[in-house]
């Protein structure tokens, strides 16, 4: 008789179960700081896990992540996220387009990496710290967080400042808290 082992996922004591991942990553524009599918697939996994241990668990999930330019970042943003008299017609950090909720959890996440870059330019972060940031950020909107209300915008960013603590990542909202 075999033995077999636990799975433990990233070391959390008495975890005993990792969701299966399937990853796809499509990159649709050029930049050589673009995370590799590896360094994705880690950030990825840890929302997951994370946010299993707080909310639904996710037996499996199947997310494609699209690295986007300024021009198609506008476009899906305009023609997903525009509202009655409200047009949204310019690219943005990261959009989440959740397509089954746990426990089968699927998704699509769309980054515009000219937003981002510029962003962590004007935050003076580097860039990796903000990708990952975003990349996290996004998984939980695929797994039901969302920041409508003040309580719930409280409770994911502190799911992703426990997230990204993991990756050794400063908390990307301390910088928001010192200028007010």
């Amino acid at each position: 008789m075999t033995r077999q082992r636990k799975k433990i996922p990233d070391g959390r004591p008495g975890a005993q179960r990792s969701t299966r991942l399937s990853l796809a990553v499509q990159y649709a524009c050029a930049d050589p700081a673009l995370p590799s599918r590896a360094q994705l697939r880690r950030w990825v996994r840890a929302a997951l896990n994370a946010a299993s241990a707080t909310s639904a668990v996710n037996d499996s999930a199947t997310v494609t992540i699209r690295f986007v330019d300024a021009e198609e970042g506008r476009a899906l943003n305009h023609a997903y996220r525009s509202q009655a008299g409200q047009s949204r017609d310019y690219a943005t950090n990261v959009l989440s387009f959740p397509y089954a909720p746990p426990p089968q959890l699927a998704g699509d996440l769309v980054i515009c990496q000219p937003v981002v870059r510029r962003e962590a330019t004007a935050q003076d972060k580097p860039l990796r710290h903000h990708l990952a940031h975003l990349v996290i950020h996004g998984m939980l909107h695929l797994q039901g967080f969302d920041h409508e209300s003040d309580a719930d915008a409280l409770r994911m960013e502190n799911e992703e400042r426990r997230i990204l603590a993991r990756f050794r990542i400063p908390d990307p909202y301390r910088a928001e808290r010192i200028a007010h």
